[in-house]
């Protein structure tokens, strides 16, 4: 087993349809529906990424059937 403080894989950041994001071994294809973000680095490197642009965890979905349900409440007041 592989330490982790050791791991100089290179990744890459990954986003799905949703806004989710992901780390993905650089030198292998991308898994299905998963899209390169353009940051690439160590694993800690893209963590941070992640942790920095990746402010609301809510899938995409949810947050758009969100402000249609809101949008509507507003306009019943």
């Amino acid at each position: 087993m592989n330490d982790l403080k050791d791991d100089d894989t290179f990744y890459k950041v990954v986003m799905n349809h949703e806004g989710q994001y992901s780390i993905w071994p650089s030198h292998r294809n991308n898994p299905l529906g998963w899209q390169e973000t353009g940051k690439s680095g160590l694993k800690d490197e893209c963590l941070a990424y992640i942790k920095e642009v990746w402010v609301d965890m809510r899938p995409l979905s949810l947050t758009k059937s969100m402000e249609v349900v809101n949008d509507q409440s507003s306009r019943c007041h």
